[in-house]
């Protein structure tokens, strides 16, 4: 079975979490379980749209993929060592990506080293002072970990790790899905172009 899991903490960002959730799910495998990995029962996002954990931060330590989310609480889980303490993730035996302010959590959590990331324009300077070079573009991966910035960037981590996982065709093809009409080709052949490079 392949798990992958999303963080999902309170305050998070709706595009981050949903997007990457629904362009995973295209997927219709029944070894293939996409999961918002949450710290509590429930999580309510910046919008008070409130989401009930499929999995848990435990689970997401042992997932074979991880997305970590942002929102407007990432800089109070940085600085809280109880929860950083329970993420365990590992490079060496799972994809790590990260949207925005999640790229803070995997800087704090010294998974990206002295690799050069991406993540939003309200986070840069907070990545920056972690020691983090940012750079200004929607997507990067280094092996195992990527990072994007930008809410709608989303979709870059998506297709990463279908692509790794499962290959580029599964990748085009989920978001051939869920491209706008009249420009499929374009969105679905833009978004390969970022992720190719880092495959």
């Amino acid at each position: 079975m392949t798990r992958i899991a999303i963080l999902t903490f309170d305050g998070f960002n709706e595009l981050d979490s949903i997007v990457a959730l629904g362009i995973l799910s295209r997927v219709r495998k029944t070894d293939w379980h996409v999961t918002l990995a949450c710290p509590t029962p429930t999580a309510t996002s910046m919008n008070g749209v409130t989401v009930h954990a499929q999995s848990t931060l435990a689970g997401a330590n042992s997932a074979d993929a991880v997305i970590v989310g942002s929102g407007v609480r990432t800089r109070e889980i940085a600085a809280d060592a109880a929860l950083m303490s329970a993420l365990q993730l590992d490079p060496k035996r799972q994809l790590i990506g990260a949207q925005c302010s999640g790229t803070l959590l995997l800087a704090r959590l010294g998974l990206l080293g002295t690799l050069p990331a991406c993540t939003d324009l309200t986070t840069k300077p907070w990545v920056q002072e972690a020691g983090v070079e940012v750079l200004n573009q929607p997507f990067v991966a280094h092996g195992n970990v990527a990072t994007a910035g930008g809410c709608l960037a989303s979709q870059y981590l998506a297709a990463w790790l279908l692509a790794r996982l499962l290959g580029r065709e599964a990748a085009a093809a989920a978001l051939h899905y869920v491209a706008p009409v009249g420009e499929k080709e374009l969105y679905v052949s833009r978004a390969m172009e970022h992720v190719a490079r880092c495959i």
